[in-house]
């Protein structure tokens, strides 16, 4: 009954594909690739007819084997094809070799094993069941080779027939890795292979009746092709140990057993140790680019991993200069020089080796070299060959380093900037012309990272200094104006020693000025903190302002028309701009002239008045130089009284405003936000 099945099952398949065939010979003829396509379906129908025989008669079983062989072989072909593998111009490739070789090896088993030759007399089956194994996870890589490298414009013209062909692949594997772990082939999931296999057809119909779309010129990234040749690799490998186990318990007698579970244990810890070895990832990936490709690089993989290392957040840009261009080729460490405004190359960062202690002098033969000729130096050929480098002086700290192989220069706008040292590489490297230009455009653009730094650095400082030496010349301007009134107490002491007023407004200025240079000597002594505006009563501080100015002359006139009007302020900084417009007004009014301050409310806004009936300045000037800092027309003076008084009225939320005319004197206006909040509690509690 189970023989029916299979026969039934198997001559579908034979119909199903024999259609599929005779399509692709006749109404699709000269579609994309369609011959290599009809020919695998050619031997599946042969196959699949002769599986047709087998299961009713049972015989010719070397037949059915060698057919199979030939099924597989059609399928791993047109799969190779689509891959671009098989084109003359490309050269002898590995892949296509290794296909064949293990088609080849199966074949040999099966004529041994028909042959009775020792061993394979006894082990016949096994070999013949592991081989199928590894000729159906080779068919497997291929289709995940296929599909994954199709650009994901192409993918839905080839994903049918990846999904066909892999199914065949995929089933294939499972009937044949249920026998090798079972000993025996299951006759029911044998008999359901011919029915999987025409279940395939119309998938692989959609993707032929695509094939308009279908493009052999297919790039197979190097990350692809390594991991699926690590995890072909693994296959063997896990295969042949299997095989190798199954050998010791079978010939191993009552130690067997021990002798198979030990002996697999270590296989396995062994392939973990070989999947985690960097130098052997590094020779995988040396050998893949060497024999699969006409370039040693991917350079948009590695140029996207160049920057993305350089461009990640954080303080340690130098030891990722130095990852990333030690990655380039395999090396596990290295060190970075940069070159400083002390003439030296200094040693900045270190990568995975410990920190070098040494510089070099920019101006030593051997910087000058790497400025002129820009070359990657290599130390081993140096040893050998230092002719090749023009016999140039080579450090004694840097041709003896530990394990040190490379120096790359770090150029940049064609003047050194510095230099990395990388040590022996995990794999063998040849420095042929494309892995020494890479280095050096590599080497190049981390230079540029790096002097980017180097200036943020320098710029941050220049920053912290500028905000030092702006405070420093406030401070210093205070400083003028308190010397200034001592300086005219002083002088109108010996004339007004007997005054009561004047000793009484003395005391009040000394007082005043002795306070003022404590909290001078306080803000130099500590960061200033955040200043917080806070309710004032601004006819205080206009009070006090022209209280500290009544020893001059003319002496400052106060009218306020509206008492208890309040502004949101600093106390300390107000009253230090208008003593600042008062003073600047007194300055400039001859001393029979008059200098007068108004207070009043206008609007929703408190108004200081200052006028004086000085010399007066002109429109030109009122607009280019008096609110410019560090420009003023006084032999002593700083230049930034008026910019300051200006700059914090504008943070309070007002404005300053000045009107003038030459010889008609001046009138600045202060005009400041009124303090809503507070003027309705007044008139609450009044």
């Amino acid at each position: 009954m189970l023989n029916n099945v299979a026969a039934v099952s198997y001559g579908i398949a034979t119909l199903a594909f024999l259609l599929l065939c005779v399509l692709l010979l006749t109404s699709w003829r000269g579609r994309a690739h369609g011959l290599p396509l009809a020919l695998a379906c050619a031997a599946t129908v042969l196959w699949s007819a002769a599986s047709v025989w087998y299961a009713g008669t049972r015989a010719q079983p070397l037949l059915l084997a060698l057919l199979e062989t030939v099924r597989n072989g059609a399928w791993s072909a047109f799969l190779l094809m689509l891959l671009g593998h098989l084109k003359r111009e490309r050269g002898l490739r590995p892949l296509p070799w290794l296909v064949g070789a293990v088609h080849a090896l199966f074949l040999v088993i099966l004529v041994l094993d028909t042959l009775g030759v020792p061993p394979f007399d006894a082990i016949g089956l096994l070999a013949l069941v592991t081989t199928r194994v590894g000729l159906a996870v080779l068919g497997m890589l291929l289709v995940e080779q296929l599909y994954r490298n199709k650009p994901l414009h192409e993918r839905w013209a080839i994903k049918f027939a990846c999904l066909g062909i892999g199914g065949m692949f995929v089933f294939d594997f499972y009937l044949y890795s249920h026998a090798l772990l079972f000993r025996g082939m299951d006759p029911e999931i044998w008999a359901a292979r011919g029915l999987v296999n025409a279940l395939t057809v119309p998938l692989i119909a959609v993707s032929a009746a695509r094939s308009a779309s279908w493009s052999s010129e297919i790039a197979v990234s190097r990350r692809v092709l390594f991991h699926s040749a690590a995890l072909l690799g693994s296959a063997a490998y896990l295969l042949l140990m299997g095989s190798a186990g199954y050998y010791l318990r079978y010939f191993g007698g009552e130690w067997g057993m021990v002798m198979q579970v030990a002996f697999l244990s270590a296989a396995t810890a062994l392939l973990a140790g070989i999947l985690f070895s960097g130098t052997v990832r590094a020779w995988l990936k040396v050998f893949i680019s060497k024999h699969f490709y006409s370039y040693n690089y991917d350079y948009r993989e590695e140029w996207l991993r160049f920057t993305r290392t350089l461009s990640m957040e954080g303080p340690n840009l130098g030891e990722r200069s130095i990852q990333a261009v030690a990655e380039l080729v395999e090396s596990p460490g290295g060190a970075l020089w940069i070159r400083r405004e002390s003439g030296l190359c200094e040693p900045a960062a270190h990568w995975h080796i410990p920190p070098p202690s040494f510089s070099e002098p920019a101006n030593s033969p051997f910087s000058l070299y790497l400025e002129s000729k820009q070359w990657v130096i290599d130390l081993a050929e140096y040893a050998d060959k230092p002719e090749l480098y023009g016999n140039v002086e080579m450090p004694e700290s840097l041709r003896h380093f530990a394990r040190g192989r490379l120096i790359v220069p770090l150029i940049l706008q064609g003047r050194l900037f510095g230099f990395v040292m990388l040590i022996q590489p995990r794999s063998r490297i040849v420095l042929n012309w494309e892995v020494i230009d890479l280095l050096k455009i590599a080497g190049s653009q981390a230079a540029s990272y790096l002097a980017q730094q180097e200036a943020a650095n320098a710029l941050m400082f220049a920053r912290q200094f500028e905000s030092f030496n702006r405070m420093s010349t406030f401070v210093v301007h205070d400083l003028k104006n308190l010397v200034s009134q001592l300086s005219l107490l002083s002088l109108n002491a010996e004339k007004h020693r007997d005054n009561p007023e004047f000793q009484r407004d003395m005391v009040e200025t000394v007082g005043y000025s002795v306070q003022k240079m404590k909290l001078l000597l306080q803000k130099l002594g500590r960061v200033p903190a955040a200043e917080r505006p806070l309710p004032l009563a601004i006819d205080q501080v206009v009070q006090q302002a022209v209280a500290l100015k009544a020893a001059f002359e003319p002496r400052p006139i106060l009218d306020i028309a509206e008492p208890g009007l309040t502004v949101l302020a600093d106390r300390e900084r107000l009253e230090r701009v208008l003593g600042h417009l008062i003073q600047n007004a007194i300055e400039a009014t001859p001393k029979d002239g008059q200098v007068r301050i108004r207070l009043h409310a206008e609007a929703d806004a408190v108004l200081v008045e200052i006028s004086d009936t000085g010399q007066g300045m002109s429109e030109e000037f009122m607009r280019e130089r008096l609110f410019k800092p560090f420009d003023s027309t006084k032999s002593a003076g700083m230049g930034i009284g008026a910019f300051e008084s200006r700059q914090y009225i504008h943070e309070l939320g007002g404005r300053l405003d000045v009107s003038s005319r030459p010889l008609a004197g001046t009138t600045f206006r202060v005009i400041l936000p009124l303090h809503r909040q507070m003027m309705q509690t007044v008139d609450q509690a009044a």
